[in-house]
């Protein structure tokens, strides 16, 4: 029996809490991509773009066996719409990470030097907003025991209304930066300059699915 089969021979939560593991594990590679680029090691950028296209896959499986099973075997505390969205949005976030490391071996492109410091904090703050995700979607497994109520429903309201402060904080940090591009375009090559906004929006759009899920997450609780 393969590991997604054992796990789906108890409540559907707990694959689902793995998929949100997977999908993270894809987001922990950012920081590696990044440093990568900055020290333009091209080699370790396909080496790690094979790695997150090898996660991504993981956490497709495990998308693909919630879907096929949950409308045959449970009865939920929820509908199960509203875990299929959480899936969406889930499976965009590493979709977005895999989108990322494409660009970023489409073409050797160097960071300046005055925008490499912006890209880093750039990255860890988006980290701190699917890390939060994590922390919320954890949880999956108390809540459905719960019934999606109770004491653990309004920590888990906590963290999603935290995580939706810091992805607005990733946005004005991505204005902060794109400003930061322009300023110095008269040094820049221009397809440089549509590079990095290039890794800006996909940066950016990590954030803002993982928001997406967190929404979905609130959905499946206040109801």
């Amino acid at each position: 029996m393969s590991i997604i089969q054992e796990l789906f021979s108890g409540s559907p939560f707990g694959p689902l809490v793995e998929h949100t593991k997977k999908v993270h594990e894809c987001v922990e590679v950012l920081k590696p991509l990044m440093e990568a680029l900055a020290h333009e090691n091209h080699e370790e950028l396909h080496r790690l773009q094979d790695k997150i296209s090898k996660l991504e896959y993981e956490a497709d499986l495990f998308k693909q066996e919630i879907r096929s099973r949950l409308p045959r075997r449970f009865f939920l505390p929820v509908d199960r719409s509203e875990i299929d969205n959480f899936l969406r949005c889930q499976d965009k976030i590493a979709d977005r990470v895999q989108d990322l490391a494409v660009i970023l071996t489409i073409r050797k492109t160097r960071i300046h030097p005055d925008l490499i410091d912006g890209f880093f904090e750039f990255v860890e703050q988006i980290f701190q907003v699917t890390g939060l995700l994590l922390t919320a979607a954890v949880e999956l497994n108390s809540l459905a025991e719960v019934s999606f109520g109770g004491a653990e429903s309004k920590e888990v309201l906590k963290y999603i209304e935290k995580l939706g402060e810091e992805e607005w904080k990733a946005d004005r940090m991505a204005r902060k930066l794109s400003k930061g591009i322009y300023s110095l375009e008269k040094e820049l090559n221009p397809i440089d300059i549509i590079f990095y906004e290039k890794i800006l929006l996909a940066l950016g759009s990590i954030a803002n699915e993982a928001e997406n899920a967190g929404d979905m997450l609130r959905m499946m609780i206040v109801k």
